[in-house]
Order: structure tokens, then C-alpha cells, then sequence
């Protein structure tokens, strides 16, 4: 069970190895070849010496122009200590495979991201030993995806924008053009999607959307968190959820709600009509309008 953001921030690429390098490719626009193959290496860079040192992911890509070590980092918060460590990092992998490592760091920081992506340099200025560039991928570069239809088209990667954009205004629309594609794919796969994503949500309001998504289209149940939300095989309680999906849809995105509306809301049972609600939510200006065409 994926116990942090950490662990899901870059576990989503031993999931999907493939993803990894269509991020390189169309996120950070880096020209990386084509990988005929991906594995997955043992993460552990430990020598003799009884200093533990561990990579987050090791994938080995076999490509036409030769083969690559993507080493995958997630990085919380800056920690000037991963300036020492990644380029031995890089060095040790490069002696141990004798190919080419290429750093990413993947993080839901803004400021993190600016600080992972400076270049490490070490020896004398102007004529530096060795120099690091990491690849960084955060929310300043990862594509926000509200489209279903873009979502359908890659999963994976409508599954980092959940990860890398659980804050902020878009949060609702990314979560629930998401939570539709989960239903194209294989039932084991999107477990572990929903997963990844409700391990990366620090909001609670973000997190208990993305539950409230997960129970109103009876999908919840397939996540270990289910324990939680047994009441999604009745109708009252799809019902339930999917009125609390909208009321939590329009708090987060700052809309008032009166007692009124949140009767009105509470008070229905007809899954059809709480969806076309849920569909207004997301762009009312006022939380009036959900009502106001009846």
C-alpha cells in the first residue's frame, strides 16, 4: 500500500515505465529517443561501506541510439543534502552499468522544482569537475489535463496531472475528468491510479472530492481505502455521494451555498439529475444556478 506522496510520485512510473519518457518528450521537450524496452533495476546503491544510499526508481531504457538509466527522484521540499548525493548518485550507476543516467525529479512544489532544477557544479568555478542538470518535472510544467476526452487518450499521464495539480482552482476538473477515464482502462490498473492520486492530495477538501468521485461511480471499492465508503453499492448511497461531490465542488471553488440549495441538493435521488448538476458546478458562477433551470 502506497503510504505517502513520496512514494506515489515516482512509483507511478514503475506502474508505467513508458510514461516516463513521453514526460521527457512532450513535457520538458527533451529530443529522448524511443525505448524499444523498460525495466525496472534494484534501487539500492549501497557499496561496502555501511552507508545506505537508495535511488526512488530505476528504469533501464534499451533504445536505438543505446541505453539509459532514468533515475527518478521525488522531492518534497528542498534538501541541499540531494546536492551532494545525486551526483554520486549518477557517477556510481554510470561506473556500475557503464551507460548513460539521466536524473528526473518529479515534485508538487513550485519552489522545490526551481531549486531541483539548478545545475550542481563541483570544482573550481569556470572549470567545473562535474556538472548535474536534473530534468524536473512539477505543477509549472506537467500539462493540467480537464478534458475527458484528453484524459482518455493517457491515462498515466492525466494521473500525474491529478498528482502534480491536487491544489488550486483546477483541482475539480482535473479530479473528475480523471475519475471518467479511470472507467476506459483495466480494473487493477485504475486501482492503483486511484491510489497514487489520493496518496498525492494534501488538500482534505481535494481528497475527499476525489473519494466522493470514486464512490458516485462505484469504483471506490476497488481501492484499499474502501473500508471507508462501504455504502456505495446502495443507491441512497451513490445518491449521497454524488450530492456531496457537488456541494464539495462548489466550496472549493469559492461559491456560497445556502441552506437552500444544499436541501435542494440533499434532497434528490435521481442519479441523472445529480449529474447534470455536477456538471453545472463546474462552471456556475453562482451556486444558485444549479437550480435555477428547473
Amino acid at each position: 500500500m502506497v503510504g505517502s506522496s513520496h512514494e506515489a510520485l515516482h512509483r507511478i512510473f514503475q506502474k508505467d515505465p513508458a510514461l516516463l519518457t513521453r514526460a521527457l518528450q512532450r513535457v520538458l521537450d527533451v529530443p529522448f529517443p524511443e525505448p524499444r524496452e523498460i525495466a525496472a533495476l534494484n534501487v539500492d546503491l549501497t557499496e561496502i561501506e555501511p552507508v545506505e544510499r537508495r535511488v526512488d526508481t530505476l528504469l533501464r531504457a534499451e533504445t536505438d541510439e543505446g541505453t539509459y538509466l532514468l533515475v527518478v527522484e521525488s522531492q518534497g521540499k528542498v534538501d541541499d543534502r540531494k546536492r551532494g548525493s545525486w551526483p554520486y548518485y549518477l557517477s556510481y550507476l554510470h561506473e556500475k552499468y557503464r551507460c548513460e543516467p539521466v536524473l528526473i525529479v518529479i515534485t508538487q512544489s513550485s519552489a522545490t522544482a526551481r531549486w531541483a532544477s539548478r545545475p550542481i557544479r563541483l570544482g573550481i568555478p569556470g572549470w567545473y569537475s562535474l556538472t548535474v542538470r536534473p530534468l524536473v518535472l512539477g505543477p509549472d510544467n506537467v500539462p493540467v489535463i480537464t478534458s475527458e476526452r484528453q484524459a482518455e487518450r493517457d491515462v498515466p499521464l492525466a494521473v500525474l496531472s491529478a498528482m502534480t495539480h491536487g491544489r488550486g482552482r483546477q483541482a475539480p476538473a482535473i479530479l473528475e475528468s480523471l475519475a471518467s477515464a479511470l472507467r476506459t482502462i483495466d480494473p487493477d490498473s485504475a486501482a492503483v491510479f486511484v491510489q497514487f492520486v489520493d496518496s498525492c492530495l494534501a488538500d482534505p477538501q481535494a481528497k475527499q472530492m476525489w473519494r466522493d468521485l470514486m464512490t458516485a461511480i462505484q469504483y471506490f471499492w476497488r481501492h484499499p481505502l474502501a473500508e471507508q465508503v462501504r455504502e456505495e453499492g446502495r443507491e441512497q448511497g451513490r445518491a449521497e455521494a454524488k450530492a456531496e461531490m457537488i456541494l464539495h465542488i462548489l466550496e472549493w471553488r469559492g461559491l456560497s451555498v445556502t441552506d437552500t440549495v444544499r436541501e435542494r441538493v440533499e434532497s434528490v435521488t435521481d442519479l441523472d439529475q445529480l449529474e447534470v448538476w455536477a456538471q453545472r458546478a463546474m462552471h456556475a458562477t453562482d451556486a444558485a444556478e444549479l437550480i435555477a433551470e428547473e
